[in-house]
């Protein structure tokens, strides 16, 4: 992963930082902000790929997963899977579909498997919401997206509080090619500080329009988490 290695998504000069292990490292300000970053994310994925978020509660997986549903262009809305387990979003414009998948609740990798999340797999995106460690057995290639919450905050009661994004891209899938598809499509929206901006790529808040009319990037939740 010479590419995230070296010069992180877009390089040092466009802001995305990388790190010795193949990650690429990136900041929100805000909830657009993780947004528009998965946003620009969904340009570099195709049929097939598998994406594990993790992070604690709160720290924004929901809003992540609305934002590539946004940019993938699914029915919507994108919401917290946390009481149907799974959600599949079908595409309106002739991409894969969006399969939505929570597994908080779930436990070992038979409870996964009961699932049958591989029927899903090769033509859709699947996103697991705390899925490390329980389903990156189901493909032999995983783009683990780590969600961080900052330990301190200005204020406590503000629900934008900024989050750090840690990709790893693991697998054949993820050769160099893909990596720099990565790389550049994260860069479209990394400052030169490597902190995701919403407004570089669009306001990932508006509803986009589609054939079936608007599909809102950014509805409610039926989650604890809410839409951080």
């Amino acid at each position: 992963m010479s590419a995230a290695q070296g010069s992180g998504a877009a390089g040092s000069a466009d802001g995305a930082a990388g790190e010795s292990d193949g990650a690429v490292v990136l900041r929100t300000r805000d909830a657009d902000g993780t947004r528009a970053l998965a946003q620009a994310l969904s340009g570099a994925l195709r049929p097939g790929d598998l994406l594990v978020l993790d992070g604690p509660l709160g720290a924004g997986k929901t809003t992540f997963t609305q934002g590539l549903g946004a940019g993938l262009g699914v029915r919507g809305p994108v919401a917290s899977p946390t009481f149907v387990i799974e959600r599949v979003h079908p595409s309106l414009t002739g991409g894969p579909d969006l399969v939505h998948v929570d597994a908080y609740r779930l436990g070992g990798e038979g409870e996964i498997d009961d699932l049958d999340l591989e029927a899903d797999l090769d033509r859709a995106v699947t996103v697991v919401e705390w899925g490390r460690d329980r389903v990156e057995h189901l493909a032999d290639s995983v783009l683990l997206v780590e969600l961080e919450r900052p330990d301190r905050v200005d204020d406590p009661l503000d629900p934008d509080e900024p989050r750090t994004l840690r990709l790893t891209p693991r697998g054949p899938r993820w050769d160099g090619a893909a990596i720099a598809a990565l790389e550049a499509a994260l860069a479209a929206v990394a400052g030169l500080d490597g902190t995701a901006d919403a407004a570089a790529a669009g306001d990932p808040a508006a509803p986009a329009t589609t054939a079936e009319g608007p599909a809102s990037a950014r509805p409610t939740t039926d989650t604890a988490e809410g839409e951080r």
